[in-house]
This record gives C-alpha cells, sequence and structure tokens, in this order.
C-alpha cells in the first residue's frame, strides 16, 4: 500500500486478533487514533483523538472504520475541515438498535448531510446484531456511502473469527484502487 491509514476502532478499541489490528501490523506508518478512554466513548474526546490522528498523517489518510468509529467519521467529518482521501465503514451499528451501547448515546445524534464528498465504502453483514435491520449499512448509504452487503459474518470483528480478513482486505484494496490522487 502506498498511502497513509488512519484506523478508527469502535467501542472498547480492536484488540490484536481483530482485522484492523492486523492491517495496521501490516501496514508501516499506520495511525491508530487514540481518544482518553475506549470503554466510556465522550463525543468530543473522540472527535479530537480522530482529528489529531488524521493531522498526523503525511498526507491526506483513508480512514478504516469499524462499527461505533464509523459514526464517529460521520460526527468527525461533520465537525473537521481536514482532507482525507476516502473511509472504509466496516459495520456500520444501527443507534436505534436493541444492543447499541447505552455508553455511547452521544453518538446516536448522527448529524445530517453527506460526507462531504469523501469517497466512502461501507460494507456490512446481513446477521450483525448491533445493525439486525440493515438500517445502519441505509443511512450510510443515503449519506453517499457505496453500500456493500456479504452475507453472513457477524459483527465484522475479532469474535466472527475473521483474523486478518483477506475478503475485506481484497475489498479496501480494490476501493484504494479507485480514489483519485
Amino acid at each position: 500500500m502506498d498511502h497513509t491509514i488512519v484506523i478508527v476502532p469502535g467501542i472498547g478499541n480492536s484488540g490484536p486478533d481483530h482485522w484492523q489490528s492486523h492491517w495496521e501490523a501490516a501496514h508501516a506508518g499506520a495511525i491508530r487514533m487514540a481518544p482518553a478512554s475506549w470503554d466510556a466513548p465522550g463525543l468530543r474526546d473522540w472527535i479530537a483523538a480522530l482529528d489529531e490522528a488524521v493531522a498526523q498523517a503525511d498526507a491526506p489518510p483513508v480512514l478504516i472504520c469499524h462499527s461505533l468509529g464509523c459514526l464517529l467519521f460521520a460526527h468527525w467529518r461533520a465537525a473537521s475541515t481536514r482532507v482525507v482521501r476516502g473511509a472504509l465503514l466496516v459495520a456500520v451499528p444501527d443507534p436505534g438498535g436493541p444492543r447499541f451501547p447505552a455508553a455511547a448515546s452521544a453518538f446516536a445524534k448522527l448529524p445530517g448531510g453527506d460526507f462531504g464528498g469523501v469517497p466512502v465504502l461501507a460494507i456490512a453483514s446481513s446477521d450483525d446484531e448491533y445493525d439486525p435491520s440493515g438500517r445502519g449499512l441505509a443511512w450510510a448509504g443515503e449519506r453517499g456511502a457505496m453500500p456493500l452487503l456479504l452475507g453472513p459474518r457477524g459483527h465484522l470483528n475479532a469474535e466472527a473469527g475473521l483474523a486478518e480478513w483477506p475478503e475485506g482486505r481484497a475489498l479496501f484494496t480494490a476501493f484504494v484502487a479507485g480514489l483519485r490522487g
């Protein structure tokens, strides 16, 4: 890969067996955002942490977001003027869904508008317990993301047994190949 990536995990961070951690380890120069708390997410803190991570990049990066990190991208995009090349949103949760964490309630009030012209690929599983009705993926599509629904894969995280997730890596590589600049 010849581009900078910023890893944007969801609540709890992405542990060593999560595909985001595998991709980060395989990509020299990858930047992981670092909020004050992964388990008690504060919206302002997370926006600032993502903004700082993007600022650290030598060139406009591609963001790789998972779960709550996808909603963070929308909030950050509405608040920041920093430039990014694109964003991969994986397992966009439904903030109105039954499993959405109460600790992340501030993230549930999503900003209006689109993603500001940023190319976005949103990938979802057909049996994600955090988006059981497909509302998270639909929301991303309504804002300009290219939605891609995979078959049953769970929440597309470490518990789903994806490890390095070669399928996702191939989709990401194809997405980045289509980006300008």
